[in-house]
């Protein structure tokens, strides 16, 4: 699915007087609300670098994009708006947005460790071999969730934790990292 089709998903969940699990738990719903008015802040604000802009400019291969997420996902809400605007910088790119809890469940054959942590993004070559994956986050916030894991804190102190760091870093973290990557993968 492309990114509108991905972002009407979430006015289906908020609008529904039913919603369908697990969107029919109260923190769910709020998480989609919240990840909504996160997206819609990075795409009026975001602006990617120069060193990530030229990385872009820079592929001249076809690649694929699949990036496999959920609504429900605070690290998604904070790197797909990215993911999204690179993606329209390069006609060399297309993107495929899949839902982890539905089929084809892509997200088995991506494990992180046993988890199926996400966003997962998925970067192939032409002939479909996986050039690099990337995710569930920054490295930076990974340690973060691991220090705060490690102690035993509970889901709502290592999702502000979290929130807190990628309101600071701004992307910055996540655009050297990809940059690096992109870097990497067209050569």
């Amino acid at each position: 699915m492309n990114y509108a089709q991905y972002q009407s998903i979430f006015d289906t969940i908020l609008n529904s007087e039913d919603p369908v699990y697990p969107y029919n738990d109260p923190e769910y719903l709020k998480y989609v609300k919240l990840n909504k008015a996160r997206m819609n802040r990075w795409d009026k604000q975001l602006v990617l670098s120069e060193e990530l802009l030229r990385a872009i400019g820079d592929l001249t291969k076809p690649q694929q994009w699949i990036i496999i997420t959920e609504p429900w996902c605070g690290d998604a809400a904070h790197t797909l708006p990215f993911m999204i605007k690179m993606a329209g910088l390069n006609d060399k790119i297309s993107y495929d947005i899949q839902l982890r809890d539905s089929e084809p469940f892509l997200i088995n054959s991506y494990l992180t460790g046993t988890a199926k942590s996400i966003p997962k993004f998925v970067v192939r070559d032409s002939t479909g071999a996986d050039v690099f994956v990337w995710g569930p986050r920054p490295q930076a916030a990974q340690k973060i969730y691991n220090d705060l894991k490690a102690l035993n804190a509970d889901h709502d102190v290592i999702s502000e934790a979290l929130q807190q760091w990628y309101n600071q870093n701004k992307g910055v973290s996540f655009m050297d990292e990809l940059t690096k990557l992109l870097s990497i993968g067209h050569k």
